[in-house]
């Protein structure tokens, strides 16, 4: 590196003094909960005003979903007993 291209530390600096990531700032939905800006409502589904994300169907879709992997995990002896984890628990607090 020739002598003439150096630039020192405080330049160096000055130049990544805005490089830095800003956080991200949730705005508030029609429906009172935060979101990103620029994307659905995870809660109510809706983007500028319109309702783009069926919020009831994919419940529904996950439950039965969460039940299929249930009814799986019974059949093949591997379902965890998540029931006796929490007795447990409150016996021993």
């Amino acid at each position: 590196m020739v002598v003439r291209m150096r630039v020192n530390r405080s330049k160096t600096g000055k130049r990544r003094s805005h490089h830095a990531l800003a956080a991200a700032r949730p705005v508030t939905c029609d429906c009172g909960a935060e979101r990103l800006s620029h994307r659905a409502c995870p809660s109510c589904g809706k983007y500028n005003g319109k309702v783009i994300i069926d919020v009831v169907a994919r419940a529904k879709r996950q439950s039965r979903r969460d039940k299929k992997r249930q009814k799986e995990l019974r059949a093949a002896g591997q379902e965890k007993d998540t029931t006796n984890k929490e007795t447990k628990q409150e016996v021993t607090t």
